[in-house]
């Protein structure tokens, strides 16, 4: 692979640009607000008899931050 070539890969026949990004995920109750460390720590929450959560409190949220990013295209 030519050195101009490592951040690029093919898809459907067209070299595209591979970018890093990094994703966060928050689980949360959103009901209460309470946030967890894991879809597991809300899981036991539900299965805990001793709260009123059920897995229709959940709430999952994703964000994405990419480092840089060049938009271009092609117009047809």
């Amino acid at each position: 692979m030519a050195e101009d070539d490592k951040n690029f890969t093919i898809v459907n026949g067209e070299k595209v640009p591979v970018v890093k990004a990094k994703f966060i995920e928050t689980v949360k109750n959103k009901r209460t607000g309470k946030v967890y460390t894991s879809k597991l720590d809300f899981d036991n929450d539900v299965s805990d008899p001793n709260t009123d959560t059920t897995a229709d409190d959940l709430q999952q949220d994703v964000a994405i931050e990419v480092d840089s990013l060049q938009v271009f295209g092609k117009t047809k």
